[in-house]
């Protein structure tokens, strides 16, 4: 098992490559294997489209099955965004076998041939401040409501696959127009352009590397970023540099709150908070305090993580 030094913290690395993986099945047992020499733990999709996941260990770990990527994918290293947490970030490691490493449902898209063009963090601002230039968010509305580019398009998903509907809908406001999208990583916007080629529109770009590579690479006082980025780990947020945020996630609806969000009377740490307390009965709410009872006394008794803490 890993364990994080000042010589050696926890390394996080975010990573995907669309590439057609002919039986991806059968690289899913050496993958655990060299997660589990290297003390790595996180989640790794494997599907016919490619790679796709995010995982934090030591430097040698992390090192040791990205190697393994790139035999297997041909993973480059312009496709790993680095970022660094005070303790790991996840409880377990898993490679999951799905029918997409981001899940769209639509079927025959090849974001490998088909995608939009690669914008550098560094030319994002240029692209996104010109008036003929339709700036999208392609992520989800929690995830949004956290922080976002100035201007961008929300188009108010509850998840990716709803994306194409909106897409359609909104063709009109599209056409004729350079339309710029960004997510956390990459992989959405990327085959979030791969599906508008699919339907015709033409100048279509994504920002390479996401947010994260842009709060890595543009200086905070010449950056569009309004807010923090929401990452799905246990830091919940980043900000500029890649530093952990200061947003917090309800244990009950797995919300990320803002200080704002954890001023409303509906907070209550691991039980409620203002978005999910008229969605849950007292009941749900009893038992979420139990919980987070149960993990209070497994931490005074040292003991292994709660899974559900």
């Amino acid at each position: 098992m890993f364990l994080s030094t000042k010589a050696d913290p926890v390394r996080v690395a975010a990573f995907y490559r669309f590439r057609n993986l002919e039986d991806c099945g059968r690289w899913r047992a050496p993958l655990l294997e060299a997660c589990r020499k290297g003390g790595v733990k996180g989640t790794i999709l494997l599907a016919g489209e490619g790679v796709n996941g995010t995982i934090a260990g030591g430097r040698q770990g992390i090192a040791d099955v990205l190697q393994l990527l790139r035999h297997i994918c041909g993973l480059a290293e312009e496709d790993v965004k680095f970022s660094e947490a005070a303790e790991m970030p996840f409880h377990r490691m898993k490679v999951r076998l799905k029918k997409e490493i981001v899940t769209m449902g639509v079927v025959g898209l090849d974001p490998a041939a088909n995608a939009g063009t690669y914008v550098e963090p560094a030319d994002w601002n240029r692209l996104i401040a010109d008036l003929d230039t339709v700036v999208v968010d392609t992520r989800n509305g929690y995830e949004v409501a956290l922080g976002t580019f100035a201007g961008a398009v929300d188009p108010e998903t509850a998840s990716f696959s709803e994306f194409p509907a909106w897409a359609e809908e909104n063709r009109e406001r599209l056409t004729g127009r350079k339309v710029a999208m960004f997510c956390t990583g990459g992989i959405r916007c990327e085959k979030a352009t791969a599906y508008l080629h699919s339907i015709g529109l033409r100048d279509v770009f994504h920002l390479k590397g996401g947010i994260l590579k842009y709060l890595e690479e543009v200086p905070e006082t010449e950056s569009l970023w309004r807010g923090e980025c929401f990452v799905f780990d246990e830091r919940v947020s980043v900000g500029h540099g890649l530093g952990e945020g200061e947003a917090e996630l309800c244990r009950a609806c797995r919300r990320p709150l803002t200080a704002a969000d954890r001023q409303s009377p509906h907070y209550r740490p691991s039980i409620s908070c203002a978005y999910c307390h008229e969605e849950r009965s007292e009941g749900d709410r009893a038992r979420y305090a139990e919980r987070h009872r149960q993990v209070g006394l497994a931490g005074k008794r040292g003991a292994k993580p709660h899974i559900g803490g």
